[in-house]
Parts: C-alpha cells; sequence; structure tokens
C-alpha cells in the first residue's frame, strides 16, 4: 500500500503528457533508469517533504533510538571520574558572581581551598550523571508523530533542543536533589562553605551564592552539549549508527 500513493502521482503526471499510452508504457516510463541511475519513482520519493520512503514509525523509531544512544553514551562518559572535571568544554568552574572570591582567595594564598571547592563540584556533577538515562528515557518515549517529522527535518542539534525544551524543567526538579546529595557525599557544600566564610572574614560585602542550583544548571548543560555530540556522530558519521533503525533513518 505504501507504494500505490506514489505509483499513483506518478500515473496521473505521464496520463496528463501521454494520455495515448497503454498501462504497460506507463510503467515502463516510471521505472526506467536515467542517466542518473534514478527511476521516476525514485524522485519522488526525496520531493521537497518526502520521507524517502520511511514510515512515521520508522522515522520516529530511529529519532527515540537516536536520542537513547546519545543520552547513554553521555551518560556513561561522564559519569567517570573526571567526566566533567578533565574536559575543559564543560568542567564546572567557580561562578562569575564567585569570581572576585576565587582571585582574592588565592591572592592570599589559600589556592588550594579553591582548587577543591572546584573538584568537589565536578566531582557531584559526575555521581549525579549516573542517574539520568531513566529520566531521559520517559521524555524520549512521549516523542509524537509531529515532532519526529520536525526534528528529522531540523537542524543539525534538533533532536538534542527537542530534549532540552521538553526535559529541562523535570530534568531540574528531579536532579537538583540528586546533585544536593552527590554534593554533600563529596564534601562539596563544606568547601564550599569554607571558601566563602574565609573570603568573608576579608570582605565587607559577604557572597551568598545557591552552591546546588549552580552545579545543577552546569551539569544539564554539559549533559546536553554531550548528547549534541552523539547526534552530529548519528547524523554525519555511518560508523555511529550503531542500530539497524539508526542506519535505517539516518542513512536516507
Amino acid at each position: 500500500m505504501k507504494r500505490t500513493i506514489p505509483l499513483f502521482f506518478a500515473a496521473f503526471i505521464f496520463s496528463v503528457t501521454v494520455p495515448a499510452q497503454g498501462i504497460k508504457g506507463l510503467f515502463d516510463k516510471i521505472t526506467k533508469k536515467d542517466s542518473s541511475g534514478k527511476t521516476i519513482l525514485d524522485k519522488i520519493k526525496t520531493l521537497p517533504g518526502s520521507t524517502g520512503g520511511l514510515s512515521n514509525d520508522d522515522i520516529v523509531s530511529g529519532l527515540k533510538e537516536a536520542l537513547r544512544v546519545g543520552t547513554d553514551s553521555s551518560s556513561k562518559k561522564l559519569s567517570k571520574v573526571d567526566g566533567f572535571f578533565a574536559d575543559a568544554a564543560i568542567k564546572i568552574l567557580m561562578p562569575e558572581e564567585a569570581k572576585k572570591v576565587e582571585k582574592t582567595l588565592r591572592n592570599i594564598g589559600m589556592g588550594k581551598l579553591v582548587d577543591r571547592a572546584i573538584l568537589s563540584m565536578n566531582r557531584a556533577a559526575e555521581d549525579a550523571a549516573k542517574g539520568v538515562g531513566t529520566i531521559f528515557w520517559n521524555s524520549i518515549k512521549q516523542m509524537s508523530i509531529k515532532d519526529g517529522l520536525q526534528i528529522l527535518r531540523g537542524g543539525d542539534f534538533a533532536a538534542t533542543d527537542y530534549l532540552k525544551k521538553t526535559t529541562t524543567t523535570e530534568l531540574t526538579e528531579k536532579f537538583r536533589p540528586v546533585i544536593a546529595t552527590s554534593l554533600a557525599k563529596v564534601d562539596a557544600t563544606k568547601y564550599w562553605k569554607d571558601v566563602f566564610s574565609t573570603y568573608n572574614k576579608f570582605s565587607n560585602t559577604p557572597v551568598n551564592t545557591d552552591l546546588i542550583a549552580y552545579v545543577t544548571e552546569r551539569a544539564l548543560s554539559g549533559l546536553f552539549f554531550n548528547i549534541g555530540l552523539e547526534e552530529q556522530k548519528i547524523r554525519k558519521d555511518p560508523a555511529a549508527r550503531v542500530t539497524d533503525i539508526l542506519k535505517k533513518v539516518f542513512g536516507k
């Protein structure tokens, strides 16, 4: 039935241009390859708006799989020791409003204290990254056919942008307590308190930054950054299409 519609349109085109031709001649025309090796039917399948012969189920399944692979890969990568800390692109540093604190403490010989605070923030993000798979997958499963078509025809980061748009609020709510627990587990809150308590002794303007909110935002930003990189691989590198459905959808 899937071939009936494009064949109908091809038949309609030729019925207008060659009304005297018989059905056999009509189908000969449709299935004959031109100098580029393509038939008229092939060209119809690749007209703007066409999905290249893919079913809607194929498209949505392929995109869900791409996001599943991307989120799983990112989670595993970032949850390892130094997953955040050793990656310059996503390493969590002191927030802008605390840069004055960092500079002051380093100037008075308290650099190691600041370094411990920075390390502990990244360790907390790495620890929290272990538990995001289920959260992402629950959102991925909600993808509609309309969403899938828009993503397929969207930009290079369309799937990642979709995931960011649909999950950020929920992820932040669910991620924050995980980060809080992780920060406490690696003594980040202690180091943070030590940093600002020390700084406030030398400043007339005490600083109070929400460490949990800051690390949560930076951790999610790092996750989405890596998911975007995985999406790029799947879109552009055939070797990254590790399942049949990825090869089928992104190979088109």
